[in-house]
């Protein structure tokens, strides 16, 4: 089955640089970046001042993924996307918001035309260059330096037919055609107290032939920590993506969940914090694992588990639906790395907690029914975790109990 159209709309490149002062300013800066009724995205900018060398930095700080069809309903309503540029801290360390300065504000149009472009002839440059922020007249007039650009993002979409747990099938989506594809098992090993500890849960998942070709596996079991009824960072559950090898299975992920702290803010607590780390091939010596995604979801509601690298080979994290670029977007650490050939563009997406959860993979990560079975297998094992985080006060269904009662 053919990969589902998605296209991705991009920001990058931003600098500022500012007429009438000999010095750099103390301040820093940063952007909101906004498109009708979706999340704000907020990065940091760079300031240049006019007589320094400019340089601007090649990096995304924003991006904004959809379904064609949403794109293009999207773009008939919107009046495009706009930038507003502060000057100041980007987030006030005690109560989260923003101190900063309005400096001004920069719109870039879009039209269905430059959609339709990028799906027929792939990357599209929207704007590219320095456009003024405020009036030129003013004393002290600001440029901002951005690079827009629109392109084509296929994915594979899986929708499982059923809670984890239920051992439901997986089907392929592409609008209105549905196709099985995988089938998932879930299981117990070994036996225990579900009021002490929730252990040995795992998730083997089959394609049409009944061959495993992928198992989400837990590893570590979760238990609440001293004096209180949740899993803590300290000490949290895990589970290992498994791929089939040479008669056995080979670890390729490393899933680690917990209940975030109780003396956090009352959205936090409500939240449960995961890390995903990328395993390297144990024949090959000297690679160091390296995390793709480290983020919360709600344990209420549930959310979206992603994976994204940038371009630069650096992981887009999205910890609160908005965009922050001192979360890692460009950092040198990336710089070079193994996923950053294996993995770059974006890589996952999946709903969390859902009754219908959905999984999307960039056809970039899927050469195989392996690579997207191991997708699949964890896009299980975050949902199971946020059962397994659950407060151990509360008892849990039926079929996630040992004793099944």
């Amino acid at each position: 089955m053919d990969p589902c159209p998605f296209v991705r709309l991009v920001v990058g490149n931003l600098a500022l640089k500012s007429s009438g002062s000999s010095n750099p300013p103390l301040t820093s800066c940063y952007c909101k970046i906004k498109l009708k009724n979706l999340a704000t995205q907020i990065a940091d900018v760079a300031y240049c001042v006019d007589g320094y060398v400019n340089q601007v930095t090649d990096q995304v700080q924003a991006c904004f993924n959809f379904k064609k069809s949403e794109f293009d309903k999207l773009i008939e309503k919107s009046n495009g996307l706009k930038i507003e540029v502060f000057s100041g801290r980007k987030r006030n360390p005690v109560c989260g918001f923003g101190s900063g300065k309005l400096i001004g504000v920069v719109s870039i149009g879009l039209d269905s035309k430059v959609i339709d472009d990028a799906g027929n002839r792939g990357l599209v440059v929207v704007q590219n260059g320095w456009v003024s922020v405020n009036d030129r007249s003013s004393k002290k007039p600001v440029q901002l330096h951005l690079n827009v650009w629109v392109e084509p993002d296929p994915r594979f979409v899986f929708e499982f037919d059923g809670e984890p747990e239920c051992s439901p099938q997986v089907f392929q989506v592409n609008g209105n055609i549905r196709q099985a594809v995988f089938t998932c098992k879930f299981g117990f090993r070994g036996s225990g107290d579900d009021r002490k500890e929730r252990k040995g849960w795992s998730v083997t998942i089959h394609d049409l032939s009944g061959s495993p070709v992928a198992m989400a596996s837990m590893v570590t079991p979760f238990v609440p920590s001293n004096g209180t009824n949740g899993v803590s960072k300290s000490n949290p559950g895990a589970w290992l993506i498994l791929r089939p090898g040479y008669n056995t299975w080979k670890p390729w992920g490393r899933l680690e969940a917990w209940r975030e702290s109780t003396h956090a803010s009352s959205r936090a607590r409500d939240s449960i914090g995961y890390r995903f780390e990328l395993l390297p091939d144990a024949a090959t010596p000297g690679l160091d694992p390296i995390t793709l995604s480290n983020s919360t979801i709600s344990s209420k509601h549930g959310g979206k588990f992603t994976i994204d690298i940038g371009n630069g080979g650096s992981p887009m994290t999205t910890p609160t639906g908005s965009f922050d670029s001192g979360s890692g977007c460009g950092s040198d650490i990336w710089s070079g790395s193994w996923t950053h050939v294996m993995y770059q563009g974006f890589v996952m997406s999946s709903k969390v907690a859902g009754s219908k959860a959905e999984v999307e993979i960039g056809v970039q990560q899927v050469t195989c029914t392996e690579d997207a079975a191991a997708f699949v297998a964890l896009a299980a094992a975050v949902d199971l975790s946020v059962d397994a985080c659950q407060s151990f006060s509360k008892k849990l269904r039926k079929e996630l109990r040992h004793d099944g009662e």
